[in-house]
């Protein structure tokens, strides 16, 4: 998890790429995600790629990629390099549609590849893919890669819809099948952001936990691994052997930048050719409009903005105590303010573009006296230097983000007054990016965390991984739920919601979770993103999309136009 937000983005896949409708696929619309979230982008001179690869290209990035098995617990950042070194079954595109990539087709009940129960999955593969290493990609890694997320003693990213795999067999080098154990409406958007990982390494890895694959990766994608400088950056070459269209690019470099204002002066100076994830700040975006040879992109992203809460401490066991922060923040004044009114308000966790998001959940209300009378009749009583106390648990806590990023810290320093004005105690700590989004985060060791969340599972609004209490890593869960948030009815409805490809039926339970999420406050949802990108003018292929996590998702088409 990251502060610029986690997972991919979520929305709507309307067509599958040379093939059938998406309304079509098992029999139900949007068994996967959300309508249109599409970016506006300039316009391109007319311009054709090279022959062959040739030029370099440096992508500035806020936080330090680190994690480089994909199959491991990792944030958006380690995905922006993992788009670039392996590859998916398939992937949507920026348009939404769903294109072949490993495989040689999407499965559909139209092409037999899904039955019409959504139990029986038949994939064909791509032929003639190689790994980095010159070794032939087959069906047998495609299995060794899910058996890998399905095995306990694995530090899985996930586990959400590949527990349900039963069966799976190599059918062929170029065709594997499973069946799952109940019909998972998620699972074809599960599979646009998994990565196959390689059997002749991995497999005989004595811990792939530990391995030393995975600090030196070998996949299938459009670049090799070529070289790593911890806390500076990693080079990519091109793969002269990839499966797909491109590489374009000779070399690719991902600069660490961790001060976001530094990150916009390599911008301007022209030693960054990129710049993306946190991208430009909203301070910054009239400056940037300005800047001669250079293509600024504003637009939706899926990516809520919260404060999210470690439910096992004890300042916030107490669900009063959630309320009357949420009363007690001043939301409205964060987005004019701090974000020039770019970004759009918002109490709940799924962007207001998807299908399943809930319009009649309660908005947000800054209230600081309501806020001090829920706690006053809750027994909240003002003690030492005026923050509340009750059974001896002071409401003090502390709230991390990255460090470096100078407008999460403008927000920080206004709620860190708008709760003290209320009798609460906010202390900022914040870390740099490898530290934060490590375990300290990922093991709920925090008190609080200003953090950006795409909630959604690939281009589904299942949000099960995040707020399901069997996804709680921190007890043995395999998910996203650091939160340690428990709620059996929304554990039931989310479980119904993705067992079903009735987009009525889905949405009406998941409309009830939103409701019940937002009464028990885990998170306290601030705003939706509006990401502000910039690249140089004569970048092309450039296409940024709203159904992955970061916009390096095609670096294979990009080229310089001449």
């Amino acid at each position: 998890m990251t502060d610029d937000a986690r997972a991919d983005f979520g929305c709507s896949p309307t067509m599958i790429h040379g093939d059938m409708s998406r309304r079509r696929l098992l029999g139900a619309t949007a068994a996967v995600g959300a309508s249109g979230l599409l970016l506006p982008v300039a316009a391109r001179a007319a311009s054709k790629p090279p022959t062959r690869p040739t030029g370099h290209m440096t992508i500035g990035f806020s936080q330090e990629p680190t994690v480089f098995n994909p199959l491991m617990p990792h944030i958006e950042v380690d995905q922006g390099v993992h788009w670039n070194l392996f590859s998916p079954l398939w992937l949507a595109n920026e348009k939404g549609e769903l294109v072949p990539q490993l495989a040689a087709e999407v499965p559909t009940i139209a092409n037999g590849g899904i039955s019409k129960d959504g139990l029986s999955w038949r994939v064909k593969l791509r032929p003639g893919v190689k790994w980095h290493d010159g070794q032939p990609f087959s069906a047998s890694d495609v299995k060794f890669s899910f058996d890998l997320l399905n095995n306990p003693k694995f530090r899985a990213w996930s586990r959400g819809g590949y527990e349900l795999m039963r069966d799976i067999k190599v059918e062929s080098p170029t065709e594997i099948t499973w069946t799952m154990a109940k019909p998972y409406a998620p699972m074809i958007s599960i599979l646009c952001w998994t990565f196959m990982v390689p059997e002749h390494i991995l497999g005989k890895a004595a811990d792939p936990n530990t391995s030393p694959f995975n600090q030196a990766p070998v996949g299938t994608g459009a670049f090799m691994w070529k070289q790593r400088v911890p806390g500076d950056h990693i080079t990519l070459e091109a793969n002269p052997h990839y499966f797909g269209t491109g590489p374009y690019l000779q070399e690719i470099v991902f600069k660490y930048i961790p001060d976001l204002t530094v990150m916009f002066t390599q911008f301007q100076t022209g030693a960054i050719d990129y710049i993306g994830l946190q991208g430009i700040t909203a301070d910054h975006y009239a400056q940037a409009k300005k800047l001669k040879d250079r293509t600024v992109v504003v637009g939706p992203a899926p990516f809520v903005e919260s404060i999210m809460m470690n439910l096992s401490k004890p300042q916030f066991k107490d669900q009063v105590v959630r309320e009357a922060l949420y009363y007690g923040m001043d939301n409205k004044t964060i987005v004019e303010q701090i974000y020039y009114g770019l970004p759009k308000l918002t109490s709940s966790y799924l962007p207001t573009q998807s299908w399943a998001y809930n319009p009649h959940v309660a908005p947000h209300v800054y209230d600081p006296a309501k806020a001090k009378s829920i706690l006053d009749a809750a027994g909240w009583k003002p003690g030492s230097g005026g923050i509340r106390e009750k059974n001896g648990v002071r409401l003090s806590f502390q709230n991390s983000t990255t460090a470096g990023n100078h407008v999460r810290e403008q927000a920080q320093q206004l709620l860190q007054q708008n709760w003290q004005d209320i009798g609460v105690e906010m202390k900022i700590k914040n870390m740099p990016p490898a530290v934060i989004w490590g375990d300290y985060f990922n093991m709920s060791h925090y008190d609080t965390v200003m953090v950006g969340e795409d909630f959604m599972t690939g281009p589904d609004p299942d949000v099960s991984q995040f707020f399901l209490s069997a996804a709680i890593p921190a007890k043995g869960g395999a998910g996203q739920n650091t939160m340690e948030y428990t709620n059996p009815v929304v554990d039931k409805l989310l479980q119904e919601g993705a067992s079903t490809f009735d987009h009525t039926t889905r949405q009406k339970d998941y409309w009830k979770a939103a409701e019940l999420i937002r009464h028990d406050l885990p998170l306290l949802a601030i705003f939706q993103y509006a990401t502000i990108e910039g690249t140089k003018k004569n970048l092309m292929g450039y296409a940024p999309s709203v159904y992955v996590s970061t916009n390096t998702w095609n670096v294979n088409t990009w080229y310089w136009a001449t």
